[in-house]
C-alpha cells in the first residue's frame, strides 16, 4: 500500500491556489481538467516533495474544484492537513505577512495551526527539534479555532 493524496474541495478555485501555491508555498504539479464531469483537479507537492511528486513517490493535495456551485458545511469529517517546515516562525511569519491567520501561534516552537480560505486546517510542525520559544509567538493568543 502507498499513500498518494489528500482531497480537498474547494470553492473558489483562484482563491484556493493564491492560499496554497502563492502564500502557503506549495507547487503545482498537474491539473486535469473534465468538460464532462464539470470539474477540475489540481494537484500540489511541498517543495522538498516536488522530485519524488514527479515521480509519483511523494504525497500530493488535490484541490478538487466542482464547476458547478455547491456548498461543502460540516458533512465532511475531515481533520487537519500537516507539513513540517525547516522554521516555524519564519513560515508562520511569511503567512501572516501574507494576510494569513494565524489560528494557533507557536508557542512551543514547534506546532501551529492556519486555515485555507475554505476552513481547512493545516498543522505546521517543525522539522526536528522545537525551537526555543520566541516573542511575539510565545505571548500570543489562539485566534478562532483550529
Amino acid at each position: 500500500m502507498k499513500y498518494l493524496h489528500t482531497m480537498v474541495r474547494v470553492k473558489n478555485l483562484e482563491e484556493s491556489l493564491d492560499f496554497y501555491c502563492n502564500k502557503f508555498g506549495l507547487v503545482e504539479t498537474r491539473r486535469h481538467e473534465s468538460e464532462k464531469g464539470r470539474f477540475s483537479l489540481i494537484f500540489l507537492a511541498a517543495p522538498d516533495d516536488l522530485e519524488n511528486a514527479q515521480e509519483a513517490k511523494a504525497p500530493l493535495l488535490e484541490l478538487t474544484y466542482n464547476w458547478d456551485p455547491e456548498d461543502y458545511d460540516g458533512g465532511r469529517n475531515f481533520g487537519h492537513l500537516a507539513y513540517s517546515v525547516e522554521n516555524i516562525y519564519e513560515t508562520c511569519q511569511r503567512l501572516q505577512d501574507a494576510g494569513v491567520t494565524i489560528n494557533r501561534p507557536p508557542r512551543d516552537g514547534y506546532m501551529a495551526f492556519v486555515r485555507s480560505p475554505d476552513g481547512i486546517s493545516i498543522e505546521l510542525l517543525q522539522k526536528g527539534e522545537a525551537l526555543a520559544p520566541q516573542e511575539p509567538w510565545a505571548s500570543m493568543a489562539n485566534e478562532g479555532s483550529w
